[in-house]
């Protein structure tokens, strides 16, 4: 029989300093797992983590930024297309294209989209809250500053184009798109997309 002793963790909030942000992370990734990012809170990922809910705030700031830190995201989405939508809405599909290459073209970034694209897709990884937050981030963005008929509906194609490119050129990388440069892809694109923008045939 062993001789040696351990003490229990006590229960209650887990103070500060104690690899909390590990812990806090380790919590976010456990709740978008299981409930998606819709249903997941701050409060609920301080529960499982043993913090106060303050503590999340203080490290991560809101629910989105703790989702764009824990899948290494460069940032909100919602921020980047917000900024791009406040230059005003002609022009704005080109941009677009230019955000998206400037992000994930590089071979780290490719590396990462492929890896978030892949896990949106697979079973194993269902509801694991990627698809939830790319629809909260981007069309809450983009819809909001539409004009015309649809909004939300066009916001989500102009999603879906986007999302579909990432797939389509890093994770199966068909060629010859896999291959187009920023200019090839743009002039087939960005009109598309400047249609739903402006919300005409």
């Amino acid at each position: 029989m062993s001789t040696g002793t351990s003490t229990p963790r006590a229960r209650g909030p887990r103070p500060a300093g104690e690899d909390t942000r590990a812990a806090i992370l380790a919590a976010a990734q456990a709740e978008f797992a299981e409930r998606g990012f819709d249903a997941t809170s701050v409060r609920a990922v301080a529960r499982r983590a043993g913090v106060d809910p303050g503590l999340v705030r203080h490290y991560f700031g809101t629910k989105g930024d703790l989702f764009t830190v824990l899948n290494e995201l460069p940032g909100l989405p919602g921020e980047f297309l917000g900024r791009l939508f406040d230059a005003g809405l002609d022009g704005a599909g080109r941009r677009i294209v230019a955000l998206f290459f400037s992000l994930w073209d590089a071979p780290a970034g490719r590396q990462k989209i492929r890896a978030l694209i892949a896990a949106a897709s697979s079973r194993e990884l269902e509801g694991a809250g990627l698809a939830e937050f790319i629809a909260a981030e981007v069309t809450g963005a983009i819809a909001p500053r539409l004009t015309g008929p649809q909004q939300q509906l066009r916001a989500e194609l102009i999603a879906s184009n986007v999302v579909g490119l990432a797939l389509a050129r890093y994770v199966l990388q068909l060629e010859p798109l896999a291959s187009a440069s920023e200019e090839e892809v743009a002039a087939w694109l960005a009109p598309n997309l400047q249609r739903l923008i402006d919300g005409g045939p």
